[in-house]
């Protein structure tokens, strides 16, 4: 179970109180591999932050093949955010790829807490911080690496990226076929 230790660990000091506070906004979930928690087309209500398991956001072309955008791992926070800021129906998908062990948010509760806590509010400053950073990050790597540093980086960012996601994901998070990820693959083992 998530414990205030885990969580200061990731994101700094918070007082125990609000920690709680915090928590009895949530619920504690297991969700199986391959489900949908926001789904295309649906308005979104919640915000997961995961404890463990692999969960990835893509998004569907009009001719149906997916796009991923990015994977998330332990303690990461994931959620279709524009669809929740806008309450708007959402345009990406967010799905298990393992079994997952998270905290289920309730949006709408956690930004009236930020109206009242300023503990709160600087936490979700925090968590829009590093998911704006990660954004950013991952634009520049997409302009300016080529397909084969931006696998390299992928592994040295997630070194068991290779163990924890299959391969077909991994090679849509890169732009790239299936195919031309076994040859970065194979080029890499040889050199």
């Amino acid at each position: 179970m998530f414990n205030n230790d885990e969580f200061l660990d990731a994101f700094g000091h918070i007082p125990e109180d609000t920690f709680l506070k915090f928590k009895g906004i949530s619920q504690f979930k297991k969700i199986d591999a391959n489900t949908q928690l926001d789904e295309l087309g649906k308005v979104p209500s919640k915000l997961y932050l995961i404890i463990s398991g692999v969960m990835r956001c893509y998004v569907i072309s009009e001719s149906g093949k997916e796009f991923n955008k990015r994977f998330f791992f332990t303690m990461d926070f994931a959620g279709s955010l524009t669809a929740l800021i806008k309450n708007a129906p959402s345009e990406i998908v967010y799905e298990t790829i393992t079994q997952c062990t998270l905290y289920e948010i309730d949006y709408k509760e956690l930004r009236e807490m930020c109206a009242t806590d300023i503990i709160v509010s600087n936490l979700y400053t925090s968590m829009l911080e590093k998911v704006f950073m990660r954004y950013e990050k991952r634009q520049l790597e997409l302009i300016s690496l080529n397909a084969s540093q931006r696998y390299l980086k992928l592994k040295s960012d997630i070194p068991e990226i290779d163990k924890l996601v299959p391969q077909y994901h991994i090679a849509s998070y890169l732009s790239i076929t299936p195919v031309q990820l076994s040859r970065i693959r194979k080029k890499l083992k040889e050199s």
